[in-house]
Order: structure tokens, then C-alpha cells, then sequence
């Protein structure tokens, strides 16, 4: 009778196994990586929104609208 471990066919599963495994895990740095990125990026929007929204404040001026002349006329 033969070993089963000698089966080319489990060999090569085994290998495909060990491939994948490594590639999921490869994936998953990645997403865990790219999660840290996009939560500093939104973090910066963020303060950088909030930074133009005070600026536009501090100069008191508003979005003119319709036909409303321009405060400089």
C-alpha cells in the first residue's frame, strides 16, 4: 500500500494552501495599513475643513446671491 503523504496531488495542494495562506496574510497587512492612511486622511480633511470654515468666518464676508451687488459697489 502506498503512503498518501507521497500523493503528488497532496503535495500540490498542500503547497497551493501554503501559498494562499501567505497571500491572505500579505492582503491583510495591507488593508490594515490602508485603513491607518485613510483614517489620517480623514482626520486631516477634517481640520483642514474646519480651518477654511473659521477662516471664511473670520473675514465676515458671505457667498453672494442672486443679483445682490457685491459690498465693494
Amino acid at each position: 500500500m502506498t503512503d498518501p503523504t507521497d500523493d503528488p496531488r497532496l503535495t500540490r495542494a498542500e503547497e497551493r494552501i501554503a501559498h494562499l495562506l501567505r497571500v491572505v496574510d500579505e492582503l491583510s497587512e495591507l488593508a490594515a495599513d490602508q485603513a491607518t492612511r485613510i483614517a489620517r486622511l480623514e482626520a486631516r480633511v477634517e481640520r483642514l475643513s474646519a480651518r477654511q470654515t473659521q477662516a471664511e468666518g473670520d473675514e465676515g464676508g458671505g457667498v453672494i446671491l442672486g443679483d445682490e451687488r457685491p459690498p465693494h459697489w
